[in-house]
């Protein structure tokens, strides 16, 4: 088998000035990634990110063989904008990236719902690319059944994501996923202009039927590449109440309760989203994961999120299979 003999890679997740200096590759949550990597014989060092050090981080990142990328869509307000430019600029001078910005934008926004709903995931997903159609298709379909779920394209935290329900007198309850949040009772002009922002920079919505399910979990399929990796099942309350989240527990890719979705994920599903997508294997981010609801029937499942941009906490067997990823992208991309 070919060997690597001085490859290096830059595990990126947005910081502070302070927590750049004070970075090592075991005083933060990705010690065991860290670890794999090394005993994978590949050097990795941490490349923290901040707008501050952008010019800092390029360098470094520059000088790398990879970067393996942990960075949210929204942080305190800031976005990933400029962060992209540069990734897309380190990848163009030959550096490997996971993910690619350009393979975020696909997978790991609200509108891939949309795009898939016809997959055996999908449910009655609209999109709204505009407020005017927003406004004027929303109230219809949201006083035609029950209560719906609003998505704005690109988020995280349950930022951005809403619980609409129909109240006696016309007005609407809506709760956001975020923690902490609680329901409030509006009118639903008041609701959709304040979702208005959500249009921008080319931003759009996404509407599905809130599924009752919730109630049982919600289960997350962590992919390397285009295989199982593990899972995670959460009892969760956001947009049930306000109240703190279960734990989520941790099992292998091999857990029997789980047999029928990682079957589905790994022969039907990501065939499917793939050619959809357009996305080739090699550019499959190293580490993923699809949140799902349990479905009307049994080995039914319903796709409520892909999160691409910062996939943390990860079961046990995953950072061995982010490194051995890694390493064979490392290789091909030498060999090529």
């Amino acid at each position: 088998m070919p060997t690597l003999t001085s490859a290096s890679v830059a595990l990126l997740w947005r910081g502070d000035l302070e927590a750049r200096r004070n970075a090592t590759p075991v005083n933060n949550r990705w010690r065991l990634v860290f670890a794999a990597l090394k005993e994978a014989g590949i050097h990795a060092e941490p490349a923290v990110y901040c707008e501050e050090a952008a010019s800092d981080v390029r360098q470094q990142l520059l000088n790398a063989d990879g970067v393996l990328v942990w960075v949210d869509p929204l942080s305190d307000g800031r976005t990933r904008l400029e962060l992209d430019a540069m990734l897309r600029e380190v990848a163009s001078s030959g550096v490997w990236v996971s993910a690619h910005p350009d393979v975020t934008q696909k997978m790991g926004v609200k509108e891939v719902l949309y795009t898939t709903r016809h997959l055996g995931w999908g449910t009655n997903t609209q999109l709204y690319r505009t407020y005017d159609s927003f406004h004027a298709e929303f109230p219809r379909r949201l006083h035609a059944g029950g209560p719906r779920v609003v998505k704005q394209n690109r988020g995280n935290g349950g930022q951005g994501v809403w619980k609409v329900q129909v109240m006696p007198g016309g007005s609407v309850s809506v709760l956001e996923a975020r923690r902490g949040s609680e329901p409030r009772t509006v009118a639903l002009d008041a609701f959709m202009s304040d979702c208005a922002a959500y249009f921008e920079q080319g931003g759009c919505i996404i509407d599905q039927p809130f599924q009752q399910s919730l109630t049982s979990g919600m289960i997350r399929c962590y992919m390397g590449t285009d295989r199982a990796v593990g899972f995670g099942h959460q009892y969760i309350t956001a947009l049930l109440s306000s109240a703190e989240p279960g734990p989520r527990i941790m099992h292998p890719a091999s857990a029997p309760e789980f047999r029928a979705l990682r079957s589905r994920m790994e022969t039907e599903w990501m065939p499917q989203l793939t050619r959809e997508l357009g996305i080739e294997r090699d550019a499959l981010p190293i580490i993923w994961d699809a949140d799902f609801l349990y479905g009307p029937g049994e080995d039914d499942f319903v796709l409520c999120e892909i999160n691409v941009s910062s996939v943390m906490p990860i079961p046990d067997q995953a950072p061995r299979e982010i490194a051995r990823l890694t390493r064979d992208r490392l290789l091909s991309s030498t060999r090529a």
